[in-house]
């Protein structure tokens, strides 16, 4: 996954779990996709005070993924979602019973799992 996006997708599940000021800071880095040098100058901090506030987010957001796995768990279940919609989609492309019943075991099966998770 490109680094933005993953860091992005972390600010969305974790972003209220930092500070206000943090999250004023690295939301402009991450949603809109300003510079440390145009966020220094926002805030009338130096360059390094926001680019250190960038990196130090990033790793408390990513020490929160490490401990909870929910980017992760989203990702996989957006995966299996995924899934599901392509056997739905052969589903109504087949005419065969036998392929229909298989696929239908298929979406069980993948369903399953995603509940299993939750």
């Amino acid at each position: 996954m490109e680094r933005i996006v993953e860091h992005a997708l972390l600010y969305d599940f974790y972003g209220e779990l930092l500070t206000k000021h943090q999250k004023e800071i690295y939301s402009e880095y991450v949603q809109n996709d300003m510079s440390p040098t145009e966020i220094a100058s926002d805030h009338n901090i130096t360059r390094q005070a926001a680019y250190d506030m960038i990196r130090r987010c990033n790793k408390i957001l990513e020490g929160y993924e490490d401990k909870l796995h929910l980017l992760q768990k989203f990702l996989r279940t957006k995966e299996m979602v995924a899934r599901i919609n392509y056997c739905a989609r052969d589903i109504l492309e087949l005419e065969q019973q036998k392929e229909v019943i298989e696929k239908l075991e298929e979406i069980e099966e993948i369903s399953n799992k995603i509940l299993e998770e939750y």
